[in-house]
């Protein structure tokens, strides 16, 4: 009697570690709030100096952690920031790490964040737009001036 080798092929399952929303979330304030402070008062390179941390987005297995900067110089300076940021990575990880506990750290990207030069690019257009149709950029002090008429003509100024 032959016997013929069964072969059973073994598989590892991997648990995926998914956190929930409201824990990403609070992970993701607590990181830019860690990564803002250590942007102020610890790391002295100069192209990383006048940056903000607007946004931190880590996704749900806490694989990546998305960080978006911005400047008031604007877009012009992203390579320069994206440079120092790149070499001052691995500190800024390290130090996160010993900050906040987590069983594992998300790796650290950066991204410019344009939110600010697209709000003041819109309000430019609006300020043209009432410029063009010859009323304030605001629009408050004509309502004012139709409040003041109003009550000087109710107290009898005239």
């Amino acid at each position: 009697m032959a016997f013929t080798p069964i072969i059973i092929q073994r598989f590892t399952i991997f648990e995926e570690k998914v956190v929930s929303k409201t824990r990403a979330y609070r992970i993701s304030e607590r990181i830019r709030e860690e990564l803002s402070e250590m942007l102020i008062q610890e790391i002295s390179d100069p192209r990383l100096e006048g940056i903000s941390v607007t946004d931190v987005r880590i996704d749900r297995e806490l694989a990546y952690a998305d960080i978006y900067v911005s400047a008031l110089e604007g877009s012009e300076r992203w390579k320069e920031i994206d440079e120092g940021l790149q070499h001052a990575q691995g500190y800024l990880r390290r130090e996160l790490t010993q900050r906040i506990e987590l069983r594992t750290f998300p790796r650290l990207r950066f991204h410019w964040d344009p939110t600010f030069e697209k709000a003041e690019r819109i309000e430019k257009l609006i300020a043209s737009i009432h410029q063009e149709e010859g009323q304030p950029a605001n629009g408050s002090s004509a309502v004012m001036d139709d409040d003041l008429q109003d009550d000087d003509e109710s107290s009898g100024n005239e």
